[in-house]
């Protein structure tokens, strides 16, 4: 993913200026993104020949015991919005994920973000919980809804 990071950081900043995709305010430079995030599922799509979105994965925890479980980011470029690539990268990052024995992936989206919500559900996750007010996005507290996709492969089946 680091020879493409620059095309990477621009669409994960596209994402921000919707205001519906993350609570961060800017994106990080490749050093500090690539340290919190998973080393393994990290995905770019392509579409003739230009990078249209990517995927990657976030551990939840330090500690060992939830060392299976990941937090999704799926991200597509403006351009390449309504196209199913946001469906195809979730559903290459949850084969990936599997094959690295993640057993439990996790996202926190905005209930504004209609989009990822669907596809996440049509992916295989549910609900599991609302959290209200979680963060403060310029002044204003936002609330995300907590989904959850339990692997049939790895861990608990």
């Amino acid at each position: 993913m680091q020879e493409h990071w620059q095309t990477v950081r621009s669409i994960y900043e596209e994402g921000i200026r919707t205001g519906n995709a993350t609570f961060q305010q800017s994106a990080p430079e490749w050093d500090e993104w690539t340290s919190s995030h998973l080393s393994h599922s990290r995905i770019i799509a392509i579409v003739d020949n230009e990078i249209a979105g990517w995927a990657a994965l976030t551990p939840v925890s330090g500690r060992c015991v939830y060392a299976g479980v990941g937090e999704v980011s799926v991200y597509v470029a403006e351009k390449f919005r309504g196209q199913k690539i946001g469906n195809a990268l979730l559903q290459e990052l949850i084969k990936q994920s599997e094959l690295n024995d993640i057993w439990t992936l996790q996202a926190g989206i905005f209930p504004e973000n209609a989009g990822s919500i669907k596809i996440h559900e049509a992916n295989g996750f549910r609900t599991v919980g609302y959290r209200e007010k979680i963060g403060q996005m310029n002044g204003v507290w936002r609330d995300t809804v907590l989904m959850e996709r339990r692997s049939n492969i790895v861990g608990i089946k």
